[in-house]
């Protein structure tokens, strides 16, 4: 994704006069935080929507409100013009090319531990590893070309050598023999389920370590109300703890909260995403955490394949711990 100054200053001058964070407040004296999507209000929100009905937002002196993204709304700029004071984009190059591009947002925490990207093939011919793909026909979205490029190159493989054909979220070309590969997000169960012996590779494991769900916020919001944005955490990680626990309880909350989802579909899934939001590095050190070296490993790659429109960006303008030291004490340690 690239963000153009135009757009930024399109967002900006949507923007209400003096928006901020902490600015705004409920009619119950609470701090309103607008959480701005990179995507349409799904289960990746589990774990807010059981913080907001539970009351850990207020208990923080919070008020929540989710604010939905789409195709045509660009979250990361309408973010970064001060209009809203939290976004959560799906995958972490997002705000590293923003970055790049001199936009002042920075991540300060990851929802999920690794990326749920992967590469599905059939048991008739599978791809488990990545010079499988040599020869083969892969399906992908335009916008995870890049991941593709990113993998073929972490294991010198030339471009060439793989097939590129267009597609978007229905899998079927796998299944009529148009593709011999699709990609997609492996908590996306719903689209999983028409692959009868499906043979997954994650991105991850192929050694490109991307973070989905990473939280973001500008600088000016994590150098001026750093006590808001560890107010938010702290109520985040206790809302996606219920969720961990009481699964069954969290998907009829979600689906109460975003009526269009379907409560049997969204249980699946919860399963699902709970395996990312959680892990070991979790266990010791609290959901939400992450690694400055995966982020500067992503920078790297980036780099040498020439996604900067200029120099790359340094790590301190793209990611910050802070937040996630004031919270360490208090976010639920579960993996």
């Amino acid at each position: 994704m690239a963000i153009g100054r135009r757009t930024l200053l399109k967002a900006s001058a949507a923007a209400p006069a003096g928006a901020m964070v902490g600015v705004e407040a409920s009619a119950q004296g609470r701090t309103v935080v607008n959480l701005q999507l990179g995507w349409l209000l799904s289960g990746n929100q589990i774990g807010e929507v059981c913080a907001k009905q539970l009351g850990y937002y207020e208990q923080e002196g919070l008020e929540l409100r989710f604010q939905a993204g789409g195709p045509s709304i660009d979250g990361v700029a309408i973010v970064a013009s001060g209009r809203f004071e939290v976004g959560q984009v799906s995958s972490s190059p997002s705000l590293m090319l923003a970055s790049s591009q001199g936009i002042p947002i920075r991540c300060f925490a990851a929802g999920a531990q690794e990326h749920p990207f992967s590469y599905i093939s059939r048991a008739s011919k599978p791809v488990r590893e990545p010079r499988d793909l040599i020869g083969k026909k892969v399906g992908t979205q335009s916008t995870a070309v890049i991941l593709l490029r990113a993998m073929l190159a972490k294991h010198n493989i030339a471009e060439n050598q793989v097939q590129v054909i267009p597609m978007g979220a229905d899998m079927s070309p796998l299944l009529t023999g148009q593709v011999d590969v699709v990609t997609g997000w492996l908590t996306n169960t719903t689209a999983m389920r028409v692959i009868p012996d499906p043979v997954v590779m994650r991105l991850w494991d192929t050694g490109v370590r991307l973070y989905a769900l990473p939280y973001y916020a500008t600088q000016q919001t994590i150098e001026r109300r750093a006590d808001v944005l560890a107010k938010f955490l702290r109520a985040s990680g206790r809302g996606w703890a219920f969720a961990n626990q009481n699964r069954d309880q969290a998907a009829e909350m979600l689906v109460k909260e975003f009526t269009n989802l379907k409560l049997a579909d969204e249980r699946e899934a919860l399963d699902v995403m709970l395996q990312y939001a959680f892990s070991p590095k979790t266990a010791a050190e609290g959901w939400g955490t992450m690694d400055p070296k995966v982020w500067q490993d992503q920078i790297d790659l980036y780099a040498q394949l020439g996604q900067f429109r200029g120099a790359a960006p340094k790590l301190d303008d793209v990611m910050t711990m802070n937040i996630l030291r004031m919270t360490a004490d208090a976010r639920p340690k579960i993996g």
